[in-house]
């Protein structure tokens, strides 16, 4: 059945390839960009092209996917402006300081070691070795009452080995359901992969239109694995739960950290995603002469339509009170985003309508700053001290991500340890930053607030003599793209049938989550489709001296 299935599955891979005129975008999807550490040189080098035509390009949303596309453009000899409906850049990793000058994220961020991508970006930029702060290669679970279960990857022979003993040693796992756990493991597509990864990497995109529950049990895993494990996992990736969750979005991120050693490790930013991600970005496109307008948002697209009401072109951005004309647009905005902007006529375009399948999760971000360290458990006194310079990670407790399956935020940290930079503040201890998910998300601020700190509380007993003494709650009502079955399907193209109109965003088609390293992927793979596109006598510049002629 697998074989026959893989077999299905290779013309319909087949197919989005043959969509990209770039061969460098077809290298980020596919079997073989999953074994491609290559990718890390592109990212870091750039387009390696300049174009010979000069395009003038509008970019709609300054999150990651967009600032990525836009360094691209403007090295291969392009003039890129930006449009931006927030006072600040990012999107769904932005970050900003309130009136008091806290930093104040969207989200929590977390880096992979597979983020070959965004770290080519980042080194690209000069911010790789400045910002990040490599942590210990374990996966911490705190459960109730403080007790400690971990996938510890640390081990002298790499993968698959070190993730095989990970999961055969874990705490966080009764010994029935340590059995069960690897029942389902050992016949699932990872193990193929280890000798066809072909047929393995086939096996998990055909698994997009069931749960990681229905997968995990059908041959033997256990309610107890995918509860006290699999589930703040689930929940710490795209949050939803296994129930709901694809199985091949989890089995997806498993793959990985099969293959390669350093997948599984993680990173944190020292400090706020502004200052050591976006900011190093926005003066690598300043420096370029890149304009980036923020607080301008993209009123409506102009478009020219055929005969029969069809979108044929784009030819510019309604911004409030002026019209401008460009070569190319690229709509780098998210999901809801998207949504927003386009035009009712482009959905009789099928891709442009499958935008409209795609669903999103609200998640709540919540920042509670403490008089004392809430993750150290072993010792009172150090838990109680924040007397002097306790910065650069000095702080007591656990300098790492932490997952629960105990709490309504799946994972979290304390930031002044694990990203101390403006995180860390002398005098005061914790700043715990916990994701709620759509659990929670209707209560009031106050209520997550004091939600958060009550599971806290019982997840670190001696935490409870520790008072609050800041506190901040930041919604988004519509954040990654829903990870449930049936969804790849629905996710467009970089390039669209409209031949001078571009898309980006993770949630566009890339071979990875949706992610700071799913949005640097389709920022490079829209940038290559463009400078494909851009010479020659059909290419985007002909297109628009024919359109211009023809209007004149």
């Amino acid at each position: 059945i697998h074989e026959r299935q893989r077999r299905a599955a290779t013309p319909a891979i087949r197919a989005q390839e043959a969509a990209f005129a770039s061969e460098q975008a077809k290298q980020q999807i596919g079997n073989d960009a999953f074994l491609n550490k290559d990718l890390m040189a592109r990212a870091m080098n750039g387009p390696g092209k300049k174009n010979h035509e000069k395009l003038k390009i509008g970019v709609v949303g300054a999150g990651l996917a967009g600032m990525v596309a836009a360094m691209d453009l403007v090295d291969a000899g392009h003039d890129v402006e930006m449009f931006e409906l927030r006072p600040f850049v990012g999107g769904k990793v932005s970050s900003w300081q309130d009136k008091d000058g806290n930093h104040i994220e969207m989200g929590l961020h977390v880096f992979f070691g597979c983020y070959y991508n965004l770290y080519g970006i980042m080194k690209r930029t000069g911010s790789f070795d400045e910002f990040l702060r490599m942590k210990e290669h374990v996966h911490t679970f705190v459960n109730e009452g403080g007790n400690i279960g971990a996938l510890d990857f640390r081990f002298p022979i790499g993968a698959p080995v070190s993730g095989l003993q990970a999961f055969a040693r874990t705490e966080q796992l009764p010994l029935g359901d340590k059995f069960h756990n690897a029942v389902r493991l050992g016949t699932s597509p990872i193990v193929r992969a280890l000798f066809d990864f072909d047929g393995g990497m086939d096996m998990v995109r055909d698994l997009d239109d069931i749960t990681f529950t229905e997968w995990f049990t059908q041959l033997g895993g256990s309610r107890g694995s995918l509860d006290r494990m699999w589930d703040p996992i689930a929940y710490a990736l795209g949050f939803v739960d296994c129930d709901h969750i694809s199985a091949r979005c989890m089995l997806t991120i498993f793959m990985l950290f099969a293959i390669r050693t350093e997948a599984s490790v993680l990173r944190m930013l020292d400090g706020s995603p502004q200052t050591g991600l976006h900011d190093p970005i926005i003066k690598y496109l300043e420096d370029r002469d890149v304009k980036i307008n923020l607080g301008t948002p993209c009123r409506d697209l102009i478009h020219d339509v055929d005969e029969n009401g069809m979108p044929t072109r784009v030819t510019g951005i309604q911004l409030k009170d002026q019209v401008r004309e460009f070569d190319a647009v690229v709509c780098a905005l998210d999901v809801p985003g998207i949504k927003k902007v386009l035009p009712e006529s482009f959905r009789k375009y099928k891709m442009f309508d499958n935008i409209y399948h795609l669903d999103t999760v609200p998640i709540a971000t919540v920042q509670v700053r403490f008089n004392g360290w809430v993750t150290e458990m072993n010792d009172d006194a150090r838990m109680m001290d924040v007397s002097g310079d306790q910065s650069d990670g000095k702080g007591g407790g656990i300098d790492n991500l932490l997952y629960s399956a105990d709490a309504e935020f799946s994972c979290f940290a304390d930031l002044a340890i694990t990203s101390p930079g403006e995180y860390y503040k002398e005098g005061e201890g914790s700043l715990i930053q916990a994701v709620f998910d759509e659990r929670a998300f209707d209560r009031s601020e106050e209520q997550i607030v004091e939600d958060c700190i009550k599971q806290l509380n019982a997840l670190f007993p001696s935490s409870k003599k520790l008072k609050c003494t800041w506190s901040s709650v930041t919604k988004l009502g519509q954040s990654l793209y829903r990870e449930k079955p049936g969804q790849d399907k629905f996710r467009p193209t970089q390039a669209t049938p409209i031949s001078n109109f571009f898309l980006a965003g993770s949630y566009t088609y890339q071979d990875y989550l949706d992610s700071m390293e799913g949005a640097t992927r389709s920022g490079l793979m829209v940038a290559d489709e463009i400078i494909a596109r851009a010479d020659g006598p059909n290419g985007l510049k002909a297109q628009s001296k024919k359109a211009q002629a023809v209007a004149a």
